[in-house]
């Protein structure tokens, strides 16, 4: 009776909604115990690295247990409800399977630390691949009773050929790395010799409960005041970083350190642009559709990268190759209450303005809703930043990992400006481009630039260089 009771109880676990991600916050739960739930239905929404996404329950039944509260981080993998399904012998639909414990999860849950780099992530998500190539190398004889371990831990910081390194999954070394624990000097515990994550936290608690041995043994001097631990919380006040915000710094970092970045600035008149917006509001082909600046210079920018497609490209530095792209996955920035996340309109150089217009308006609206899919954040080629919105003239924005350009368009203000000759009040405003010097010389990224501003500037060149 046990066994068959058992047997009817179906663990619910946290998948891999990110491809590649490693853990979810569970932000709210729209079940409870005893609720009755069915094939398709939505029991949670999490928030990863990437975006929020609701999860479906995979089979009829009634909520046996949340093993979460809101607002706990999880590991993929884990389960995170139990559901009593119909029929003792568990017939429902499948679920995924048991795994053992020196394998928990797939291969692309593991990725390497190095090569993944988050959804973001505040601008966007680099490719990642869920195949791993095999590590070039003498091999390295590992015991049979630890070789399904060590196969996924090689390449994601476990053993390298003659180096002896502890074993611990990629999720109890995030763990230990922000807990400041050496695995190296930690006993493990699991089996084979994994370290868990029991182990780092139990590694941890006499690290902030003892104060630091000293490095040498130094002469009578006075010893340094041991940090201060806590802070003022009357007047100080700290954010847990984690989700998009967390994937968003690391993304940016990851960046700004691997891409040598240059910008170049154009300060153009507009006036003609801010004319011809006033009248596609009025145009019977754009009822209903967002008219605003940014449609143009979107517009502006994909016919600019048509004039010179060298721009759209990435680089791959395992191969040592350039890669350009064929097609425009256009990125447009945008600030949700998660933080900031760049969606992007996929062959937007294939649309008409009125479908350009489209796009960006379910993009943005998608986006302040939290309902921005991680598909929508993958693949992007080149983006644009309208840090205008908040009054800014400009910035030097950061590429997004993987890209090779972005644009980043300032307020748009009435300014003295000489037209024709004499001082006049016109709409003016600066364009900043961002592009990745291994990929673009100043030649190309300056032709790029200076096209997008001479179409902003006699916007009739949207027909003639089309």
């Amino acid at each position: 009776m046990t066994t068959m009771t058992e047997a009817s109880v179906r663990e619910f676990k946290m998948p891999d909604v990110g491809e590649g991600l490693t853990e979810a916050e569970i932000l709210k739960w729209y079940v409870q115990p005893g609720d009755t739930v069915t094939d398709g239905q939505v029991v949670c929404e999490v928030e990863t690295a990437k975006a929020a996404v609701e999860l479906p329950i995979p089979y009829d039944g009634v909520v046996r247990e949340l093993h979460f509260p809101e607002g706990t981080t999880v590991d993929v993998g884990t389960s995170i409800i139990a559901v009593a399904v119909a029929g003792a012998g568990g017939a429902a639909p499948e679920a995924p399977a048991e795994q053992p414990a020196a394998a928990p999860a797939p291969a692309k849950e593991e990725p390497k630390p190095e090569g993944r780099q988050p959804v973001l992530v505040g601008y966007g998500v680099a490719a990642s691949s869920t195949r791993r190539r095999p590590r070039k190398g003498p091999e390295v004889t590992v015991p049979a009773p630890a070789q399904a371990v060590q196969a996924e831990l090689n390449g994601h910081g476990g053993a390298v050929a003659g180096k002896s390194r502890p074993l611990a999954k990629p999720p109890v070394r995030k763990l230990a790395k922000d807990l400041g624990v050496d695995l190296a000097a930690i006993t493990p515990s699991g089996p084979d010799g994994i370290i868990t994550r029991e182990d780092v936290h139990a590694a941890a608690t006499p690290r902030t409960a003892e104060p630091a041995a000293p490095v040498t043994a130094a002469p009578a001097a006075p010893a340094a005041p041991a940090p201060v631990a806590s802070y003022d919380t009357a007047r100080e006040t700290r954010i847990p970083v984690k989700g998009v915000r967390k994937a968003t710094a690391q993304a940016m970092v990851g960046s700004a350190f691997t891409a040598p970045h240059v910008t170049e600035f154009v300060t153009v008149d507009v006036t003609r642009t801010m004319k011809l917006v006033e009248e596609l509001k009025q145009d019977k082909e754009m009822q209903g559709l967002r008219v605003n600046p940014l449609l143009l210079i979107a517009k502006a920018l994909l016919v600019a990268i048509k004039r010179n497609p060298d721009i759209n490209a990435s680089w791959d530095e395992a191969n040592q190759e350039i890669v350009r792209k064929h097609y425009v996955n256009l990125g447009i920035a945008a600030a949700t209450p998660r933080g900031l996340i760049v969606p992007n309109i996929k062959d937007a150089q294939d649309k008409t303005l009125p479908e350009l217009a489209q796009a960006l308006g379910e993009l943005v609206s998608t986006a302040r809703e939290g309902k921005t899919s991680p598909a929508a954040m993958q693949g992007g080629t080149v983006t644009i930043t309208n840090v205008g919105v908040f009054g800014v003239d400009t910035g030097t924005p950061i590429l997004n990992p993987g890209e090779s350009a972005i644009l980043a368009v300032g307020a748009i203000k009435l300014q003295p400006w000489v037209h024709k000759g004499k001082v006049k009040p016109r709409q003016v405003t600066t364009l900043a481009l961002s592009f990745d010097h291994r990929l673009v010389d100043g030649e190309l990224g300056s032709k790029v630039l200076a096209d997008v501003a001479a179409i902003l500037e006699q916007p009739k060149r949207l027909i003639t260089w089309a």
